[in-house]
């Protein structure tokens, strides 16, 4: 039985450089969900920030269409390489916006491709870390859209909670094992 990792924190809380640090294995599939968006050179820059930090015997796949994400992770095998997923809450954005739920549309979309996720994270044969955005401790949203992704990824978070051996929260770099 392969070993997964949910790595949960707000914005800046050093999610991403701890789960990066839970993997010590030359080889490692870096999974980069962030799709880039043309003229934001800041984040590019934030892109570009992750890139310099992984080690060069990293493999990654950039940006995967929703769908490819449950199949990279349904495919392995337990000799494969570990997986590091950064992060669930930009793919996440990219199904929204594959299923036009901005605008109310596409909620079928939205379950179909979580359930996908949720069952492909579960069945992973290798070693695996998900980095994930925890939204649920701030404000609530102002915005319809807003609230529509907390709510979303509030639900996404505690379903791949529920798949996983280890669950580490992040606060201002500090790790606090949850389970």
């Amino acid at each position: 039985m392969s070993s997964r990792t949910l790595v949960l924190g707000g914005a800046r809380s050093g999610k991403s450089a701890h789960a990066e640090g839970l993997l010590t294995d030359a080889a490692v599939t870096y999974v980069a969900t962030a799709r880039r968006y043309p003229g934001d050179p800041d984040w590019d820059a934030r892109i570009a920030l992750h890139v310099a930090r992984r080690p060069s015997t990293w493999h990654t796949v950039e940006a995967p269409a929703p769908a490819d994400l449950p199949a990279l992770l349904t495919a392995t095998q337990y000799e494969d390489p570990p997986i590091l997923v950064d992060d669930l809450s930009t793919w996440l954005v990219g199904v929204l916006d594959d299923a036009d739920a901005w605008e109310g549309h596409g909620a079928d979309f939205v379950e179909r491709n979580v359930d996908e996720l949720v069952h492909s994270a579960a069945m992973c044969r290798t070693r695996l870390v998900l980095v994930t955005a925890e939204v649920g401790l701030g404000v609530v949203p102002s915005t319809r859209s807003g609230r529509l992704f907390r709510d979303h990824l509030g639900a996404l978070n505690s379903r791949v909670a529920e798949v996983c051996d280890e669950v580490v929260l992040l606060v201002a770099g500090i790790p606090l094992r949850l389970r």
